[in-house]
Parts: structure tokens; C-alpha cells; sequence
């Protein structure tokens, strides 16, 4: 296992190089710059600009100094757009936010999605598999960006319960509507994966030979059919964390939460490659972990993987 461990390890050294370098690449080669803008600056006061962030060196030399300066001092450099702000500084602003509500969201989405798809797996073709695959198709097909909306029209204009946006501080108030919007569509994907796992495990041979024995259900599915059925379930797991920690735009727009994805945002609208990529290697970095530590959970599910 520790073998494997390093070699996993090793292999996502170069794959976050890659990812940085191909990133600057897509940047720069996209039209425009961070000197572009609906007024035509002088061209005296775009070298002084280009100057600065040092976009006036050949591109090899921009690609070597940005990487020396993300893996020696995981410095992302200064934003374009927010002369008060570095890219870090705007990192650790928006990002434990959108941790917040993002880990919230996922401990939401796996602990009401995976009981409901075991159950609606064990109880098939019964009114609780058909309330089950109901709730999950109507779920799955209510995005955030249209959960958002209809979560305050109900819960703030017509109820006036919970507040529509801001983040004070991570209250809780302000994370209840939030933490819906965006951990329902995820939940559904979850039961539904769930299910069907859970119902392929279940007519396994081995699963029939302890029924046969005379098990009881619950010892069946616990001991036996949980486990292997969770196979297909981890390996979505590991981006859908991601993808939830790392925040939505829609969620961060919508409710006004300060996270990193209206960072991302204006970075884009505004052509900050900086704060792009800062932003992008992130994803990417902890994109690249937690696959890790899905190939691992694998490993030590099935013992098969490890050899």
C-alpha cells in the first residue's frame, strides 16, 4: 500500500506541471490581454503595464518565472484587476468560504444521497424505490442555478425565514439556502448511482449464498453488499468534492457570498490572468489530491487494485 501510495504521489508531480504550464499557455493565446479595454490606452502606458507584470518577456521566460514563483514560494503573483489584493490574498479571502459551505454541501449530498439509493435498491419495484428515483430525478433536474431562485422566493418572499444572500460570517441562517441550492442536484447523482450499484451487487453470486444461509437483510447489505457497491459511488465522489469545495459561481453570484467562483468570474470578464490562474491551479491541485485519495480508498476496498 505504501508503494502504491508513492507512485500515485509521484505520478501527480508532473501532471500539476503540465497543468500550469498548459493553463499559462491557454491564457496568453487566448484574444486579448490584461491591456485590453473598451478605451484604447497609449501605447506608452501599456509597455509601462506590460512592463510591470512582466508580459514583455519572451513567453518561455514568463512560463519559467511564474512556475519558480508558484513552486518555491507558492506565490501566485499580483492581481491585474485589484491593485489592493494579491492573488493569495484573494485565495484566502474567498476560499474558506466556499469550503464552508462546499464541505456542508457534501456531508449533505452523501449522507441523505447513499442511504436513499441503498434503500431503493434493497426495497425495488416498491413505493419507497419509486418515491426514491422520483425525488432523484426531480432533484437532479432542478440545477443550482434554478434551485437558488425558487429556494428564496419560498423561504424569504413568501416565508421570510431565512435571509436571501450575504455571508455574515458563515451564520447559519445564511448557510441553509446555499448549502440546498447546491448539494441537491449532487445528491440526486448520488442516490441514483447508488441504486444502481447497490442493485448490481445485490444479485452477485456471493450475496445469494449469504441469503441463502439464512442472514438477515441488514447484515446482508452492511457486511457484504455496502462495501463493493461504494466502488463506482467513491470514484464520483472525489471531483463532486472538489467541484462543491471549490465553490459555484452561480452560488457565489446568486446569494453574495464572497467565495472564490465571483473571483473567478471577474477575473475572466476582466482578462486577470493572474488570478486565473491562481484560481485554476488550485482546482487543479486539489483535483489531482482527492483523486488520490480515491485511487487509495479503492486500494483498500479491493485489495485486487494494490497488486
Amino acid at each position: 500500500m505504501l508503494v502504491y501510495s508513492i507512485k500515485r504521489i509521484l505520478v501527480a508531480i508532473p501532471v500539476l506541471l503540465i497543468l500550469v504550464i498548459v493553463s499559462y499557455l491557454v491564457m496568453v493565446l487566448a484574444p486579448g490581454g490584461p491591456t485590453s479595454s473598451e478605451r484604447t490606452l497609449p501605447a506608452a502606458v501599456i509597455a509601462n503595464i506590460e512592463a510591470r507584470y512582466g508580459l514583455d518577456q519572451p513567453l518561455w521566460k514568463q512560463i519559467y518565472d511564474y512556475v519558480e514563483n508558484v513552486v518555491l514560494r507558492f506565490d501566485f503573483g499580483p492581481s491585474f484587476l485589484r491593485r489592493d489584493l494579491s492573488v493569495n490574498d484573494m485565495i484566502a479571502q474567498g476560499f474558506p468560504v466556499t469550503l464552508t459551505y462546499g464541505a456542508l454541501s457534501f456531508v449533505l449530498a452523501v449522507a441523505v444521497g447513499v442511504p436513499l439509493g441503498v434503500v431503493a435498491a434493497v426495497r425495488q419495484n416498491t413505493w419507497l424505490d419509486y418515491l426514491a428515483v422520483g425525488f432523484s430525478v426531480g432533484a437532479q433536474v432542478l440545477p443550482n442555478f434554478v434551485m437558488a431562485p425558487i429556494l428564496v422566493v419560498i423561504f424569504t418572499v413568501w416565508l421570510g425565514w431565512l435571509p436571501a444572500g450575504g455571508w455574515n460570517g458563515g451564520a447559519p441562517e445564511n448557510l441553509v439556502l446555499p448549502v440546498i441550492a447546491l448539494g441537491t442536484s449532487f445528491m440526486a447523482s448520488i442516490a441514483r448511482l447508488t441504486r444502481s450499484s447497490m442493485l448490481e451487487t445485490m444479485n452477485s453470486g456471493f450475496i445469494r449464498t449469504a441469503r441463502a444461509k439464512g442472514m438477515p437483510m441488514r447484515k446482508v447489505v452492511l457486511r457484504h453488499a455496502l462495501k463493493p457497491a461504494m466502488l463506482p459511488v467513491i470514484s464520483y465522489l472525489g471531483p463532486t468534492f472538489v467541484g462543491m469545495i471549490t465553490g459555484s459561481v452561480v452560488i457565489d453570484y446568486f446569494f453574495s457570498t464572497g467565495g472564490i467562483g465571483g473571483f473567478l468570474v471577474n477575473a475572466a470578464l476582466n482578462r486577470d490572468y493572474s488570478t486565473m490562474m491562481g484560481i485554476t491551479i488550485l482546482i487543479g491541485a486539489l483535483t489531482i489530491l482527492f483523486n488520490l485519495l480515491v485511487d487509495l480508498t479503492y486500494a483498500w476496498i479491493d485489495p485486487r487494485i494494490r497488486y
